[in-house]
């Protein structure tokens, strides 16, 4: 990191920016160039582990990619604010953030983890508990990533 001084050391205020994130962006290998897409994510902590949830369609091009090669990258950041210095000539401006990235590798969570692993997903982005439509279960795709390193930075 070229910045060490905007670096999060803590593994714990790590884990706290990604609850405060709603996106996580996967990138996946595709032929040469990076495939990149948004998604809603899930997150929980097993034996010492970091694992993300994702879910979606039954089929799509992110699940072709992942059958060619499991490796991945991922980012997510928050608490944005445009920060405007003044006293320099024309316009001079800054960002605070917080992000995190990292990589791990892709699996698909079994069929008998999978009401766990949406409950995680629900459980990101509502306070309490959330009952969820299960008659939608055989249609969704659920998949993970287990965090293999990750980093984090503010400002």
């Amino acid at each position: 990191m070229r910045r060490s001084d905007r670096e999060i050391k803590d593994r714990a205020q790590i884990i706290e920016v990604m609850k405060r994130c709603d996106v996580c962006r996967l990138a996946l290998n595709d032929e040469g160039y990076p495939y990149i897409l948004p998604l809603n994510f899930g997150m929980e902590e097993k034996d010492g582990q970091i694992i993300l949830y994702f879910h979606g369609a039954s089929e799509g091009r992110k699940y072709e990619l992942m059958a060619k090669d499991n490796r991945a990258s991922f980012e997510m950041d928050c608490s944005h604010e445009l920060v405007l210095k003044e006293g320099r000539d024309g316009c001079s401006c800054t960002m605070k953030y917080e992000s995190v990235i990292g990589q791990g590798r892709l699996e698909p969570v079994p069929e008998e983890e999978k009401h766990e692993a949406l409950c995680a997903l629900m459980g990101h982005y509502h306070k309490e508990e959330c009952a969820f439509n299960r008659a939608v279960m055989p249609r969704t795709r659920v998949f993970r990533l287990v965090v293999e390193h990750m980093s984090g930075k503010t400002r």
